[in-house]
């Protein structure tokens, strides 16, 4: 690993502490509560979710990142709570948070809205013994923070139709290390990070056959350059978003594809990121399974065999499927 690093430091330090910090995820619908604290409830039922994030599969130290979460509504309807669990590795970096998720939901006609806050801790390490440098002359050293964490969120839903929300996880923007010379410049920083989401269920063949379309857009820093952070400016990730299209097939078979890609260019780079494809099976015991595949379209391809994520979960939805509804969110 440390001879990888000696190669791959200058990347991947800048990439993740001052561009997009927080984990991606191909298939953000089966965790939805990490990026939107409004999300906590609006399955209407009891909802648990685990969530493994293989990147750069193949490469050593490339990032790996687990998700953890639950959420239900109240005996109040209009009140859902649920919880998060995330850890995220990449290289020398390990950040792992916890939050608590409340949220409220307001009846707009045929339209809910969903308004979400959290609240949690994050603890930030860095372990220098596993970063070897080319100079003798560049040093790092070890560094750890517990800091806490705040979110919010809003989440809008029309029927079993349409969709649409925005969270932002990490609402404070925490500086993680300065330098320490006397110099207040900020060696490593955390950016708030914005997800907005869309989607919508056009059933094809009634409840037997449902075309989903969703899309997801996530954007790093916004209004930086208004503020103090333009010492960054260049450094931040681009906009990127993901278009996903999939078909439900009798409520049991889920499969999809998706484009991930970026408004902006990169220091010059294509936007061009990558082509995924997945699938989720749902058991008539309230438990569901999936797997995802990302085929890199970067320089990458050629020293990763693409990215991996695996997704189990349960649902506690007998009474509602007995009484109501197909999934369609």
């Amino acid at each position: 690993m440390k001879k990888i690093f000696s190669f791959l430091a200058p990347v991947l330090f800048v990439a993740n502490l001052s561009a997009q910090q927080d984990p991606l995820f191909t298939k953000y619908m089966f965790n939805s509560l990490v990026l939107n604290p409004a999300y906590a409830g609006s399955e209407g039922y009891l909802s648990t979710g685990l969530l493994h994030r293989s990147q750069w599969f193949g490469l050593k130290g490339g990032p790996q990142s687990q998700t953890l979460t639950i959420h239900s509504p109240m005996k109040n309807e209009r009140v859902g709570l649920g919880g998060s669990l995330i850890n995220d590795a990449l290289g020398a970096t390990n950040t792992f948070t916890g939050n608590v998720c409340y949220a409220y939901r307001i009846p707009l006609k045929s339209w809910m809205l969903s308004v979400g806050l959290q609240g949690g801790a994050q603890y930030y390490n860095f372990d220098a013994t596993k970063v070897t440098t080319a100079s003798p002359d560049v040093v790092f050293t070890s560094y750890s923070k517990l800091r806490p964490n705040f979110g919010g969120g809003i989440y809008l839903k029309k029927d079993r139709k349409y969709y649409v929300g925005l969270g932002v996880p990490h609402l404070i923007e925490w500086n993680l290390r300065e330098k320490t010379n006397g110099s207040k410049d900020t060696l490593a920083k955390e950016f708030r990070h914005y997800f907005f989401t869309a989607g919508a269920a056009f059933p094809i063949n009634g409840d037997a056959l449902i075309f989903k379309p969703s899309l997801m857009v996530r954007n790093t820093g916004l209004f930086n350059n208004f503020n103090k952070t333009a010492y960054y400016k260049g450094y931040l990730a681009p906009t990127s978003f993901d278009i996903d299209l999939s078909l439900f097939f009798y409520q049991t078979l889920w499969l999809g594809a998706s484009y991930r890609s970026a408004l902006e260019q990169f220091n010059g780079k294509s936007s061009f990121s990558s082509v995924n494809a997945w699938g989720a099976y749902y058991l008539k015991n309230g438990m569901r399974v999936g797997l995802s595949y990302d085929y890199n379209l970067t320089v990458l391809q050629k020293a990763t065999a693409g990215s991996f994520e695996l997704f189990l979960g349960y649902d506690f939805d007998f009474r509602v499927n007995r009484v109501a509804t197909p999934r369609y969110f």
